[in-house]
């Protein structure tokens, strides 16, 4: 197992998800505005599980791209730059589902930028379990301040 470099309380300082919806663990290694390794522990208890599926638990595969949304936002929003904005998904493309999460799964969630312009960029995402892939995609991002429109 890899040394943890952030736990969740140290996450929440950077991206503003909480219980429930702070769906990651830990950052297990990181280059800050360039690629992240981040950590979710699949726990019987977890939210879902009571209506995805009660008899046939399984992650359902949006939730694991926003797993990797959040990872990827840690490591942007890391930037000195970014302190204290928002990441925000402006798209999802070439998301394939290859493999069920079930609880007792320690599923690995690492995100690459590929390209970034301004406020807005690309991640390569994969999320895996045991070296076995569940879930690619790209996401994209827009960082944003925190402020609402009035």
């Amino acid at each position: 197992m890899a040394e943890i470099l952030m736990n969740k309380e140290q996450i929440m300082e950077i991206i503003p998800h909480r219980d429930p919806f702070l769906l990651i663990d830990e950052i297990v290694d990181m280059e800050v505005g360039v690629k992240v390794h981040a950590r979710k522990y699949i726990k019987e208890d977890d939210f879902w599980f009571k209506g995805h599926f009660p008899d046939y638990p399984v992650t359902p595969g949006v939730l694991i791209v926003e797993m990797l949304a959040q990872a990827g936002a840690v490591c942007m929003l890391s930037k000195p730059e970014y302190k204290g904005k928002l990441g925000l998904f402006g798209g999802i493309d070439k998301a394939k589902f290859r493999r069920q999460v079930v609880p007792g799964d320690v599923l690995d969630l690492e995100v690459e930028m590929i390209r970034q312009r301004g406020p807005v960029g690309t991640g390569s995402a994969l999320a895996s379990v045991n070296g076995q892939k569940a879930v690619s995609c790209e996401i994209t991002f827009v960082i944003a301040d925190r402020e609402k429109d009035e």
